[in-house]
């Protein structure tokens, strides 16, 4: 159970072959006991600031164990009657044999039919008559004198009278109408095929009325040739489908184009494709989008970050990521939500304040700088200071300040450098050079371009010039372009998650981080599978 006001996580451990009903329970009672009692020390220092010191909580448990055991204890399990006690055992043996000419009264009331009570009358009338030669007496010793086989003929001889007065009764009431013989004639199965005209069933005739036949066997399997598959797809079949999901993903605010184009490469797949058994062309073309989109935020060439860093580390040299995007998206945030995770991982971070425009962008990174300083001090750490601001305040070079922090960050020896530059518009074309000439100057190992989910169409746009710029600007013979995007406010978008598949689509580069909220902690990986099922939700 999670409590996100405080950052804790309660587990409750229990082998797995006991079967307890008060488990949710004693969770509950735990999380809240424990919650109220140590409220005042999370407030004052964090679910972190605390991790060392102790709890006296045995008690306590103890005691909310007691209670919720008790508690599945209240409600004994149901015990099963005995024999003595049930219905059964009040009937004797007597009240179940069924003596000749009687009738059970149970049968009698339960008679929901008119025409049965009838016959349940007539019967005892009949049986109550005696045969004729027979002497009509009431006293039960005669029943008794006979035997069981002289019981057995009396009772056909009675069963036999009864009927045929009911067929007497209903040859008298029938009409001549009722004579018509009902139901299928008997077909004649002749081995020489004279009687070839009967097996034909084109016009079929049934009790004189002539009938088509969809519904015999030729419909029947007229109808399974339709569903098994057989039919192979055509443009014509899946243009209306693919209309629905074309506006379908441009409602979910992937961009028009983008959405244009998926429909066009899943129609080019499926064409001509034969349909699987039982299925349709909505599910078909539905089925094949979806494997297309988790393929988009499935890029070839993955990012790993953690793995660069060690790689790096072993030439004795920092790593240094690059920061770029438009203004507004959040990429001093989110670089400091970074730094703490790699901080985290045990790595040390020099971060470069390479925004010299925007007012305020260096007391904002100096800020993150002392707060995350608070969180690793530099005592938990050997003495050594795990995140540090490398800045020359604003109006300089930011491709000279980023050089000056990658060659202080290698002599005091740090493992990561954040280089953190001023928003800038994709139209704006002497900041993009500006930008251009610091990743071709530094060289860095990673350029993360930073865009918001928020956007549709814009997100292409923006990509689309950003490389251009890159690649315009660039002194290099092979320019060095975008290396990963992260997604910033996809806390903010419910289920409109299409920016992630336009800008994976736009450049075929993945997604590194995802930022879902306003604390450190908030920093994620992508999972596609998540992002393609909100996108596919209606």
């Amino acid at each position: 159970k999670l409590d996100n006001q405080f950052e804790l996580v309660f587990v409750v451990g229990f082998q797995k072959i006991l079967t307890l009903t008060y488990v949710d329970k004693l969770i509950d009672d735990v999380h809240k006991e424990f919650r109220d009692k140590y409220r005042n020390e999370f407030q004052q220092k964090g679910a972190l600031g605390i991790l060392n010191g102790t709890f006296d909580f045995k008690d306590d448990f103890l005691r909310l164990l007691r209670e919720a055991e008790e508690s599945s204890k209240v409600r004994a399990p149901t015990v099963m009657k005995t024999f003595e006690q049930s219905m059964k055992s009040q009937k004797t043996v007597k009240c179940m044999i069924e003596t000749r000419g009687e009738k059970p009264k149970e049968k009698v009331k339960n008679k929901k039919n008119k025409g049965s009570k009838k016959e349940g009358n007539e019967a005892v009338t009949v049986s109550s008559k005696a045969a004729p030669g027979e002497k009509q007496s009431s006293a039960t010793g005669d029943k008794e004198e006979l035997t069981k086989d002289e019981i057995l003929q009396k009772n056909r001889e009675e069963f036999f009278k009864r009927h045929m007065k009911a067929g007497e009764k209903s040859s008298k009431s029938s009409k001549p109408d009722a004579q018509k013989e009902k139901g299928k004639k008997p077909r004649v199965w002749d081995l020489g095929n004279s009687n070839a005209k009967v097996l034909d069933y084109s016009n079929s005739t049934t009790n004189g009325n002539s009938e088509a036949s969809p519904g015999g066997l030729g419909g029947m399997f007229g109808m399974l040739k339709g569903l098994v598959g057989s039919k192979s797809l055509t443009r014509q079949d899946m243009d209306p489908v693919l209309e629905k999901m074309k506006d379908h993903l441009i409602a979910k605010n992937v961009a028009a184009e983008i959405a244009v184009q998926l429909c066009e490469s899943v129609a080019k797949k499926l064409e001509g494709k034969v349909m699987g058994t039982f299925t349709t062309v909505t599910s078909t073309v539905k089925q094949a989008l979806q494997e297309a989109l988790v393929q988009i935020l499935q890029p070839q060439r993955r990012v790993d970050v953690l793995r660069d860093v060690m790689d790096a580390q072993r030439h004795r040299r920092p790593y240094v990521v690059t920061f770029c995007g438009v203004n507004g998206v959040g990429k001093s945030t989110n670089l400091a939500k970074i730094s703490f995770w790699l901080i985290e991982n045990g790595f040390s971070v020099l971060i470069a304040a390479c925004d010299t425009f925007r007012a305020g962008a260096v007391e904002q990174l100096r800020t993150h700088t002392r707060r995350l300083n608070a969180l690793h001090p530099p005592e938990s750490h050997g003495g050594r200071s795990m995140v540090q601001l490398y800045e020359k305040g604003y109006g300089k070079d930011a491709a000279g300040i980023a050089m000056e922090a990658i060659s202080y960050a290698r002599n005091q020896g740090f493992d990561v450098v954040l280089v953190d530059t001023a928003g800038r518009m994709q139209d704006n074309a002497p900041l993009m050079t500006a930008l251009a000439k610091l990743i071709a100057v530094n060289a860095p190992d990673l350029v993360l371009f930073v865009g918001e989910a928020l956007v549709g169409n814009e997100a292409v746009d923006q990509l689309v010039k950003f490389n251009k710029a890159l690649a315009d600007h660039s002194m290099a013979q092979t320019p060095r372009l975008i290396d990963g995007i992260v997604l910033t406010k996809f806390d903010t978008i419910d289920d409109k998650v299409g920016a992630a598949i336009s800008m994976t689509y736009i450049t075929s580069k993945p997604i590194v981080f995802v930022g879902t909220g306003q604390t450190y902690c908030d920093l994620r990986s992508l999972n596609a599978k998540a992002v393609v099922a909100a996108l596919m939700k209606a």
